[in-house]
């Protein structure tokens, strides 16, 4: 478990699941050639393959509790095989980490894609039930207008992790700049979706961001250009990520990757022509 402090906020990573094996359908252009030429990318490259951590981050703020990105889920019915009833210790992992279920103040998708809502919601009894039933919800209204009526290539996943929250009266619909707390708030990076969101946090003149899936990979700290097959408007989502890591590079803010493996975080630095991350 990982946690970091930014001034008075605390931020904890939760993992769910390590893989290797998205890599070649997510990132194409990160050959094993490629990645090889970036010796920084060693902690997050495995046999010549990108390593994705699925997790969430919890963000401890002025006595809230803010989960970001609640993962996959067990039980859910996915096209992708191993994710298809998947069996996991999340919850567990979760409490052991310090957060039951009663916990947790508001839950935050950065996005509404597959790995980032299914936590949402468990099955009860055969019925998809909110899993923060205490939490409020924080939905960007412009990715849910885009996802309410658009099909998922991994399945029904809007009908059992996001329309229930809905139904069980305990979702909020935001605006893609909503401050969550006086120390979070959300800074729209469209591209990946059209209500994609990154997360904030700035207390005591320290900062960090969560990048959500603008950056699914360090290796497109370097390769602002390689877009991820799964992103929804590919040259809005390289547009996106040049700009932000324009505007944080060489800067004291720490950069919380969704979806980087350990060491997960690090600061955004100028490398010759290119950038990198300094961990």
């Amino acid at each position: 478990m990982l946690k970091w402090q930014i001034g008075d906020v605390t931020i904890t990573r939760v993992v769910e699941l390590t893989t290797t094996s998205l890599g070649p359908y997510l990132l194409p252009q990160a050959s094993a050639q490629a990645l090889a030429e970036l010796p920084w990318l060693a902690p997050f490259v495995e046999d010549g393959k990108i390593i994705l951590s699925v997790h969430a981050l919890v963000i401890e703020s002025l006595g809230q509790r803010l989960l970001v990105d609640p993962c996959i889920g067990n039980d859910k019915v996915r096209s992708y095989p191993r994710w298809n009833a998947m069996q996991t210790n999340f919850l567990e992992d979760l409490a052991a980490a310090g957060f039951t279920l009663d916990s947790i103040d508001s839950v935050m998708c950065t996005h509404m894609h597959v790995d980032h809502v299914g936590w949402n919601t468990r099955l009860i009894d055969g019925v998809w039930q909110p899993t923060f039933e205490s939490a409020r919800y924080l939905f960007a209204e412009t990715e849910w207008d885009h996802w309410r009526d658009e099909e998922q290539e991994f399945g029904p996943v809007i009908e059992d992790s996001v329309q229930p929250i809905f139904d069980a009266g305990l979702a909020d619909l935001v605006q893609d700049n909503h401050r969550v707390t006086d120390e979070v708030w959300l800074e729209p990076t469209p591209g990946h979706t059209p209500g994609h969101v990154s997360v904030h946090i700035a207390s005591r003149g320290e900062e960090a961001v969560i990048t959500g899936d603008m950056i699914h990979h360090p290796c497109q700290i370097a390769h602002v250009d390689w877009s991820s097959s799964a992103d929804w408007d590919q040259v809005l989502a390289a547009a996106t990520r040049a700009r932000f890591i324009k505007s944080y590079a060489d800067r004291p803010v720490l950069i919380i990757g969704t979806h980087f493996a350990t060491p997960t975080a690090g600061h955004l630095v100028k490398d010759g022509e290119r950038y990198r991350l300094d961990y």
